[in-house]
């Protein structure tokens, strides 16, 4: 079963970090990505600069509709027109139905903010403790803001990152 995490780091920078460390676990068979798009955001800009993974997934499992629309919602909705947001209001209803709802938007909104960055990664087969000790000697710090984990498993990976 594939599972859809969403990260945050403290610096725009931190995402697009994590990036090499993903490469090179998925080469060590510690966890495999299917898709996955970084957003970093600098401190002095007003909109964030979004970007899919295709070099790390493949052809990537969602493809690049699915990421625009999902960063659109996200990060753009309130500039578009009356016509793209009743689309964007469609899609949203569509989204909800695999755990992307208004809930996660606007948790996402709240955390991803200038000076800040995230990783948007749909994996599976993850060797969980090992992937948890790679990013903790690599000194990045994500904060946890969704995933489709069990509460038990969102625990855990909750208390590794807080150590």
């Amino acid at each position: 079963m594939a599972t859809f995490t969403v990260w945050k780091f403290d610096d725009p920078t931190g995402a697009d970090r994590s990036v090499t460390l993903l490469e090179s676990l998925q080469k060590q068979e510690l966890i495999q990505i299917h898709d996955a798009a970084t957003v970093s955001w600098p401190e002095d800009r007003k909109k964030p600069k979004t970007r899919q993974l295709a070099g790390l997934t493949g052809a990537g499992a969602l493809g690049g509709t699915f990421w625009g629309l999902l960063f659109g919602l996200l990060f753009f909705v309130p500039l578009l027109g009356a016509a793209i947001g009743a689309a964007a209001g469609a899609l949203g209803g569509a989204l909800t139905d695999v755990g992307i709802d208004d809930d996660f938007i606007k948790q996402t909104r709240e955390k991803v903010t200038p000076g800040t960055s995230a990783l948007f990664a749909l994996t599976s087969d993850a060797v969980q403790e090992k992937v948890l000790d790679a990013f903790e000697e690599s000194g990045l710090r994500p904060h946890l803001i969704h995933t489709n984990l069990t509460t038990e498993q969102e625990e855990l990976l909750r208390e590794a990152f807080a150590e």
